[in-house]
């Protein structure tokens, strides 16, 4: 017991140094990047599939250029952990088509949202 408890005083001392300003991986990502004017839709391939960054914000990567969608609200069932669901007319992702999370390890995908336009960020 009192192994237990040291361990646990020296946990919550260990010292732990804050995030620094722009620590963000996404922003970092996003770093050195231009972005482009945005489009309706993106072309898809199958092997590559959308990925979240955050609630609200969907990103798909497609050689140099990874287009990021910023959905109008959060999304709830929708986060970095979880899988994308696209549901997409023919091999575009477009403005208007619906997505939803899936939990690892559900059967039941979260609720329905919709994407927006999507903005290409281009290396230079």
């Amino acid at each position: 017991m009192r192994r237990l408890v040291f361990l646990l005083a020296l946990a919550g001392c260990s010292p732990v140094a804050p995030a620094p300003a722009g620590s963000d991986p996404f922003a970092r990502e996003l770093a050195g990047r231009i972005a482009g004017p945005a489009q309706t839709c993106v072309s898809t391939i199958q092997s590559q599939g959308l990925r979240a960054v955050d609630s609200q914000t969907i990103a798909y990567e497609l050689g140099r250029t990874l287009w990021v969608n910023r959905l109008e609200q959060a999304c709830p069932g929708i986060s970095p952990h979880n899988t994308i669901i696209g549901e997409s007319n023919g091999a575009q992702y477009c403005r208007g088509d619906r997505i939803q999370g899936l939990e690892t390890g559900a059967i039941i995908p979260g609720p329905t949202c919709t994407l927006r336009d999507w903005v290409p960020y281009r290396r230079p």
